[in-house]
């Protein structure tokens, strides 16, 4: 398993009877996880003064129960700043398991960005080094984006919802981060792939975090178990020749890992490279143990710039 254990700013206190107790920067916050099926003695003081409740519904959804809450503060990764705020259905506006993508995904460009300086790549309009270009798909507020821009790369952010794209900006923005070449596009992720292949566009590494069900700007549906595959299929097409990554994540229960290897092994199989696919999880801090946070599989490029 793949742990995200690089957090200062955020910790799983404890777990039990379907919750998660966590710390994000000074404040304390319960919140549902389907993972949580044990009934464990909840030692944690938080558990008894925490500063936000999210109670789940039995007819579905929940409300926040809020106890000397700000309406958002800031929680820090590495170099990156976050912007947090309860909204709908339990989310804080982070998912920090991410964090052990981000970190992946960030080696692998600054990598690649020392290979290209070192070969004399150069972009032929420019004259300097070529550029690393990333696509996030399903980008959210912007973790992955964030990363990867700071690791040096041209990253184009994609997400159906507008208030999403515009607080992945203000996170841009608190992250020190808003000058650098991020374009920032609210679309449906499947039209906007369909665009590019006519368009004639590439990149070097793809991220992807797609939701089990959504549904698009114009109401259009995603359903992982359907829409995934031939959804990589056309991601696959807009690889660069010398690509250096695609990642995918889910948290599908119905995909297990061994199904991105087999999805990514068959998508790809024309381009050589490494594929690796892992739980990913969090430390939870009372017991020692991990709490899973679904799944991971990732194609990267092995040796020289041909994939050989």
């Amino acid at each position: 398993m793949w742990l995200a254990d690089n957090w200062n700013d955020y910790e799983v206190l404890d777990t039990s009877s379907g919750e998660k107790l966590e710390r994000w920067g000074d404040y304390l916050l319960i919140r549902p996880d389907p993972q949580v099926i044990w009934n464990t003695e909840k030692k944690a003081h938080g558990w008894r003064k925490c500063n936000g409740h999210y109670h789940r519904s039995t007819r579905g959804g929940g409300e926040w129960e809020f106890f000397d809450l700000p309406k958002q503060w800031q929680i820090h990764y590495r170099s990156l700043t976050f912007n947090l705020k309860p909204f709908s259905f339990k989310h804080t506006g982070l998912f920090p398991e991410q964090a052990v993508n981000w970190d992946w995904c960030s080696a692998k460009i600054r990598d690649e960005i020392k290979r290209r300086e070192n070969s004399g790549d150069l972009d032929p309009e420019t004259g300097m080094t070529r550029p690393v270009r990333i696509l996030n798909l399903f980008a959210y507020t912007g973790g992955a984006t964030l990363s990867a821009a700071a690791a040096g790369a041209q990253v184009t952010h994609v997400d159906a919802s507008k208030g999403m794209v515009t607080w992945a900006r203000e996170n841009a923005e608190s992250s020190g981060l808003s000058g650098r070449p991020i374009r920032w596009l609210v679309d449906d992720c499947t039209k906007f792939i369909e665009r590019e292949i006519r368009r004639g566009h590439h990149y070097d590494g793809i991220i992807m975090d797609p939701p089990s069900y959504g549904r698009g700007p114009k109401g259009e549906i995603w359903k992982m178990e359907e829409n995934i595959y031939p959804f990589l299929e056309l991601c696959a097409k807009l690889l660069s020749d010398d690509a250096i990554f695609c990642l995918i994540n889910s948290y599908t229960t119905g995909l297990a890992p061994s199904v991105l290897t087999y999805m990514l092994s068959v998508a790809l199989a024309d381009r050589g490279g490494k594929i690796e696919s892992s739980e990913i999880g969090l430390p939870v801090t009372s017991t020692g143990l991990v709490l899973p946070c679904g799944s991971t599989g990732r194609w990267m490029r092995t040796g020289g710039s041909d994939g050989m």
